[in-house]
């Protein structure tokens, strides 16, 4: 038991430190802003112009949607560097919200090109707030102070509640007043958000005010030069596959997924050959890997929530039943309803299992195969119900999102708590945003998937990721024994992967 003594100054939430209370409403209040907005992009997207959308055809759509959810995780490696090495949390969180609120601002504008400016604003607010305001979670507790793992789980409630009430509300005012005034409810969202944010300044450790590894004046010079580089690089990148490609959307999919698979592969190779990395830490890394991947293959099958799945609701699903219609953008309601009841359960029993069966290789190949089993699902739903006359029980998509959701309770926070476990030491301040690429390089590999099947069932889009799944399940299958030896010989007697199960399940919920 820890010596780590609890005072009465440190009593403020639920028993946790008062800083808690505000990052807990803030994360719940950006979250609902993010989701709400996320429910109603691809039907604003797609929708006519009439309508007060954007008038792009379906599967384009598709493909920019998945583009900006891959642009935002692959962002949060910007947020976490601007954080660590420049500004602090605490600034890196505030400049991310703003942008964000701009973004939302100018998505309440009935114009196209502010419409795109908000759109870009909000992937990019998201990646400087998304990895430092989890951070920040942790900063509010002492080294040693046994109520970490609880203020981790009230995040992940906060994430969820602000997910779940999302698309009900900004749908209903989607459906009342247009797609501009769910929006509005998304910027309200945000505002509520910075205000609580700004409010509970005093209350925020001094640990998140100054960067934890500040650069020296040559070290900023050498960060602006990179930068800089960087920026162009993707913008001579971008005008090449211009050239190459007849669609901006294509060169659009086409650089995001470039950049992400350049970004992944570059972490990897470096920490593979790095001289501080050492021979164990390379066996972790070799045992990681595999499962990196076989996350990466998930994400691309849920992330598709606000995709194939959202356009699954409009266009292929029974939405009046008994004369109440229901609003396609309530279905991305399960997936956090699914994580509040069954996450609390899952982790009850993976820690009461620690150190038995199943172990961090087994809880990856179940939920790869309900991952599966959803795409199969999805695959049979279009194959079956092609629209129109023909159109999908309401039940069903609700089925699939169940499936789906179980089976991301068993991935996502063993994955984050296996990278906390795997990643080499030099390198564990930077190992939540390897996890996080997975989920960019998954999303931007599934746009250009989404556009090379243009014209083609969605219902083959989903037997190619059931058919990656098997494979998957397979490969983990073969390397089971090698990498349980290796995840034993970190986890010790009382498995902290298990433990670390009460932590967040995320935007998806990878929070």
């Amino acid at each position: 038991m820890s010596s780590y003594q609890i005072g009465k100054s440190h009593r403020g939430f639920f028993g946790h430190p008062s800083g808690l209370g505000w990052l807990f409403s803030m994360e719940m209040c950006e979250r609902f802003s993010y989701y709400g907005m996320r429910a109603i992009l691809l039907y604003f997207v797609i929708d006519e112009g009439i309508n007060g959308g954007l008038g792009i055809s379906e599967p384009i759509g598709q493909a920019l949607v998945a583009a900006y959810g891959a642009s935002a995780y692959l962002l949060a490696i910007v947020g976490g560097i601007l954080s660590d090495r420049v500004v602090g949390l605490w600034k890196a969180t505030l400049y991310g919200g703003v942008v964000i609120m701009f973004g939302h601002l100018a998505l309440t504008l009935p114009t196209s090109p502010m419409s795109w400016v908000g759109i870009c604003c909000i992937a990019l607010g998201t990646g400087l707030l998304k990895p430092n305001l989890q951070a920040m979670f942790g900063e509010v507790y002492a080294e040693g102070d046994p109520r970490r793992h609880g203020g981790f789980q009230l995040m992940y409630f906060s994430v969820n509640i602000g997910a779940f009430l999302a698309p009900f509300v900004i749908g209903g005012m989607r459906a009342a007043g247009g797609y501009h005034a769910g929006f509005s409810a998304a910027a309200i969202g945000m505002a509520l958000s910075l205000l609580i944010f700004i409010v509970g300044r005093s209350r925020m450790p001094e640990s998140v005010m100054t960067a934890s590894q500040p650069l020296s004046n040559g070290g900023q010079r050498r960060l602006f030069i990179f930068t800089l580089g960087s920026v162009v690089a993707v913008g001579a990148l971008f005008l090449g596959f211009i050239v190459l490609l007849p669609d901006i959307t294509d060169a659009i999919v086409g650089t995001v997924a470039t950049v992400a698979a350049i970004v992944a592969v570059a972490y990897f190779v470096t920490m593979f050959r790095s001289k501080k990395v050492n021979a164990d830490e390379r066996s972790y890394l070799r045992a990681y890997l595999p499962l990196w991947l076989a996350a990466m293959v998930v994400w691309m099958i849920e992330e598709q929530a606000a995709v194939k799945m959202a356009s699954f609701a409009l266009s292929n699903t029974q939405l009046n039943v008994g004369g109440f219609g229901i609003p396609p953008e309530w279905y991305q309601s399960i997936n956090p309803w699914v994580c509040l009841i069954a996450a609390p359960i899952l982790a009850y029993w993976f820690t009461r299992r620690a150190g038995k069966f199943p172990g961090v290789i087994h809880k990856f190949i179940f939920g790869t195969v309900l991952l599966g089993t959803s795409a199969l699902l999805m695959g049979v739903g279009f194959a079956t119900w092609t629209g129109g006359e023909s159109l999908a029980p309401w039940w069903f998509l609700a089925l699939v999102f169940v499936v789906q959701t179980t089976g991301i309770v068993f991935i996502s926070p063993v994955g984050a708590a296996a990278t906390t476990l795997l990643m080499p030491r030099a390198f564990k301040g930077q190992g939540m945003a390897v996890w996080l690429l997975n989920n960019a390089l998954a999303q931007g590999l599934a746009a250009v998937i989404i556009r090379l099947l243009a014209g083609v069932n969605d219902s083959v889009f989903y037997y190619i990721l059931t058919a990656a799944t098997v494979v998957t399940v397979v490969v983990l299958g073969i390397l089971a024994t090698r990498i349980s030896a290796i995840t034993s010989l970190v986890e010790g007697p009382a498995d902290p992967v298990a433990a670390s199960n009460v932590e967040p399940i995320g935007d998806s919920r990878q929070a």
